[in-house]
């Protein structure tokens, strides 16, 4: 069977190449797609992936957001004329979702995000299966979702994080902070301030404090692991998004210091007992005192995890079966 992930994003990156390294064991191909983009690249080549590059991310305007999808759409298009995947995968690709759709290929998505809701009006009502958190409420999908829903018990980041092997040694000096500049170009974060300067401020006292950048230059040598970074932080201090997770799943205390950060994927880590600590920009100084350098066992709480790539799995092989029976009918 042949597969089609695209991946946009650096968490989408490191979720697809989980994805098809699973689906290629199998036995299936898969072809792995992505577009210009902070992480996206540099990522790729320390996953050991080669994936096609169709366009860029562009979050200029909305003009250019709007243009550049289009031409991502064109070109995919063009991509699959002679031969057609028989299933196609993603974490809310936009593009990958127009384009599958319009080809009639089936549809498997990933998703996490309730409040970015532009991005799903635009994918998940053309899945024809989408993969889930318990986390998330029925209602969310009910009001998106007209195909199957398969539910599994964790966070996406557990794709990754269950098989990870931190590097022993760190270059960074100790006490570490690793805080994560805010995502400002964001659909979903447009007229949101971003706090994340004031706050390596506040934090320099306690240590080290790195600030992770978002925006830097496509292939620019300041890329870092963000997974493999946090392995090896005393504290991490985002808005709430993967890296915070990423954190959390490893016994790292996470601040979250965003209103953004109140997601059902974060407080449901939260209460299976994960260090993740939602609150306020005004008291994460307080909250980093109390928890920097107290690492966390979690390896109980993380083996009771599913690995999501099971369910994404799981999806296809439906899918596939379904198509047969069409087929043979």
């Amino acid at each position: 069977m042949k597969i089609w992930y695209d991946a946009c994003t650096g968490k989408h990156m490191r979720y697809g190449a989980a994805i098809a390294k699973r689906l290629r064991q199998h036995g299936h191909e898969v072809v792995l797609t992505t577009r210009e983009h902070p992480d996206t690249l540099a990522l790729a080549r320390v996953l050991g992936e080669n994936p096609v590059v169709v366009g860029k991310y562009h979050p200029a305007s909305l003009h250019a957001r709007l243009e550049e999808s289009a031409n991502r759409v064109i070109q995919f298009s063009r991509l699959f004329r002679d031969n057609l995947p028989d299933v196609a995968v993603s974490h809310q690709s936009v593009e990958l979702c127009r384009v599958a759709f319009g080809l009639g290929v089936p549809i498997v998505l990933t998703a996490d995000t309730p409040h970015a809701y532009a991005v799903n009006k635009l994918t998940i009502p053309f899945a024809s299966a989408v993969v889930v958190s318990e986390a998330l409420p029925k209602r969310f999908l009910s009001k998106h979702c007209p195909g199957s829903v398969i539910r599994f018990k964790g966070v996406d980041e557990a794709a990754w994080i269950k098989d990870l092997k931190p590097a022993q040694d760190s270059e960074f000096k100790k006490p570490l902070i690793v805080v994560r500049e805010f995502e400002t170009k964001a659909a979903y974060a447009v007229g949101k301030s971003d706090f994340t300067a004031e706050i390596v401020q506040k934090l320099k006292p306690l240590g080290n404090v790195l600030l992770l950048k978002r925006y830097s230059e496509p292939g620019s040598s300041e890329f870092v692991d963000s997974a493999q970074l946090v392995a090896n932080a005393d504290l991490v201090v985002s808005a709430g998004g993967t890296i915070s997770r990423e954190a959390a799943l490893q016994g790292v205390p996470s601040v979250v210091a965003s209103e953004v950060g109140r997601t059902h994927v974060n407080t449901y880590l939260a209460r299976k007992g994960f260090p993740i600590f939602i609150t306020d920009a005004s008291k994460v100084l307080r909250y980093s005192e109390r928890y920097i350098g107290k690492r966390f066992d979690v390896a109980s709480q993380l083996a009771q995890l599913d690995n999501p790539v099971d369910a994404v799995e799981k999806a296809v092989m439906q899918i596939n079966t379904v198509s047969k029976r069409k087929i043979k009918d």
